[in-house]
């Protein structure tokens, strides 16, 4: 009985050390992979930083920003406003030129293809959030549309309507928009998902010198995915396309590998989000840089799926230094000061 006691104690204590071995080893090979996927993954090594500069894209140009507590994409988003200091409207030629004049790579603007096959420049879905008409946008023609004061009812929550009297006519085509020759490109947005808004996008961007003013599209994904099969190097995303290509890259961009999804494309990426993806951040938009695509980083997102940009100098501080995507802001005039102080 005692020499089967020490025979059981020896054969534990055996036991004992060879799990211990083989902890060991398994400690050693994940410390590896670990070391691995850090390395293949760090920006730290990334060289030539300096020669890279952010870009910026201005949303929907310079406008006045909506201070309500509603950020669903139904509610009216004219009123209130942060208190009026300047007279330029979001999604007109002014706001635009303005927004290229305070350091705006590309400005955001939105479309609606209205009945008599014109592109309206304008936000909203309907006419009644801002303007003094009524009805659904894309359902006017663009003579209508031209005629409304795109000021009507624009406020900073003191009902006294300033730019009450200043939108008339302001409603541009994309025509006109492509037409001003700004020093810019465009992002330009599919408020709606129907695919002739797509084909109409196409045939005008045959004109080749209107395709070279076209950062890229996104937006409704039938007019979307259209307009880019349609028209040949033409890039863009909507919500279905970011998700597909974002997952697949979680699951395999350890390894360096990018997805098809991922390619000719443009993407999107909340501030707050960002940090899980591999490579984050140099790293990662030279291996997208690298397959075609451009890198666009938005403010954080909330769950809302309202818009949100880099606004603000604490959000743009948390931007690496030497970030060679795009900025999404909704605040050109002071954002577009801050990327410049950083220039040297």
């Amino acid at each position: 009985m005692h020499v089967s006691y020490r025979l059981l104690v020896r054969r534990v204590a055996f036991s004992v050390n060879e799990m211990r071995k083989t902890l060991k080893k398994i400690a050693l090979v994940f410390l590896i992979v670990a070391v691995g996927l850090w390395l293949n993954n760090t920006s730290l090594f990334v060289r030539d930083l300096e020669e890279h500069e952010t870009r910026l894209i201005a949303h929907r140009g310079v406008h006045h920003i909506y201070t309500g507590s509603d950020r669903s994409n139904d509610a009216c988003h004219a009123s209130p406003v942060e208190p009026i200091a300047h007279g330029f409207i979001e999604n007109t030629l002014p706001s635009m030129r303005e927004a290229f004049h305070l350091g705006a790579d590309v400005v955001e603007i939105d479309v609606h293809l209205t009945t008599d096959d014109v592109f309206a420049v304008f936000h909203d879905w309907t006419l009644d959030c801002r303007t003094n008409g009524t009805g659904v946008t894309h359902e006017q023609d663009f003579a209508l549309l031209q005629s409304l004061d795109i000021g009507y009812r624009i406020d900073d929550g003191t009902k006294t309507f300033p730019l009450r009297g200043h939108g008339v006519g302001r409603i541009p085509s994309l025509d006109s928009v492509f037409e001003d020759n700004m020093e810019g490109l465009f992002l330009i947005n599919f408020k709606s998902r129907r695919r002739e808004e797509g084909a109409a996008l196409a045939a005008m961007l045959e004109r080749t010198h209107l395709r070279q003013q076209v950062f890229g599209v996104y937006g409704g994904e039938p007019p979307t995915r259209l307009a880019i099969r349609s028209t040949p190097g033409l890039r863009g995303f909507d919500k279905a396309s970011l998700k597909a290509c974002l997952l697949r890259y979680l699951a395999l961009g350890w390894s360096g590998y990018v997805p098809t999804s991922c390619r000719n494309t443009i993407i999107l990426v909340p501030q707050n989000y960002a940090g899980l993806l591999w490579g984050w951040p140099h790293r990662f938009t030279r291996r997208l840089t690298a397959v075609g695509t451009d890198v666009i980083l938005a403010g954080a997102y909330d769950g809302s799926g309202f818009t949100s940009g880099i606004d603000d100098a604490e959000s743009f501080g948390a931007v690496p230094l030497s970030f060679d995507g795009y900025v999404w802001t909704n605040r050109i005039e002071l954002i577009g000061a801050l990327n410049a102080a950083r220039k040297p």
